[in-house]
């Protein structure tokens, strides 16, 4: 990676995350849960939001994960309900960021062509920010604990069976970055990030 793409990597990683936990913890306040009010969540501070291993997992991998933020189910009227919108409100916020920068990639760097350079410059910011997104989302859809594809696969499930899925937790984070470390999580979400990519962009056509 060259210095310059990590240089714009910084902010737009520090934006992506931000914005991801926000978005699960006002869907999660909205519905009734003051948790992640009363522990400073509902902010886009980075501070608040970074997991150093995932933050690195995002700058090696361009995969990763944020500090999660706790949420109290007892508080929404259906448990099941409120945890599938909560746990699917990060990757959308996601996905809507990627398909915002996709769209001002697409214009931006062509008003400002009569400078090659600053063209460039812009049109470099605007695809990092779009890649990193797009991953974000992609790596949080994956039906592992604790991403946030799991809780919404747990929703999904009946009773006995949500129970049993949830007592695997605990592995969660080993078996993630033991794909992260053998590349095995690149072969797995490329096809969904392509998906994702695809999606954005036919929004613009």
């Amino acid at each position: 990676m060259q210095i310059e793409q990590f240089v714009y990597l910084i902010p737009a990683l520090l934006f992506a995350i931000s914005v991801h936990e926000y978005a699960h913890g006002i869907v999660a306040y909205r519905l009734g849960d003051p948790t992640p009010k009363y522990q400073g969540r509902l902010t886009l501070n980075p501070l608040a939001h970074l997991d150093p291993l995932g933050a690195l997992m995002l700058l090696v991998f361009r995969f990763g994960w944020a500090k999660p933020v706790m949420i109290n189910a007892q508080y929404f009227t259906d448990r099941n309900k409120g945890m599938i919108l909560v746990a699917i409100a990060g990757p959308l916020s996601n996905i809507t960021l990627a398909w915002f920068f996709y769209t001002l990639l697409q214009f931006v760097p062509q008003m400002i062509l009569p400078n090659i350079a600053v063209a460039r410059t812009v049109a470099t910011f605007l695809s990092i920010n779009v890649q990193l997104n797009l991953g974000l989302a992609a790596f949080n859809l994956l039906p592992l604990p604790p991403l946030d594809g799991s809780k919404v696969l747990g929703g999904l499930l009946p009773g006995r069976y949500q129970y049993r899925y949830e007592s695997i937790a605990q592995f969660g984070p080993l078996l993630l970055i033991l794909l992260l470390m053998t590349g095995m999580a690149q072969v797995i979400l490329s096809p969904i990030f392509h998906f994702l990519l695809l999606l954005i962009s036919g929004f613009n056509l």
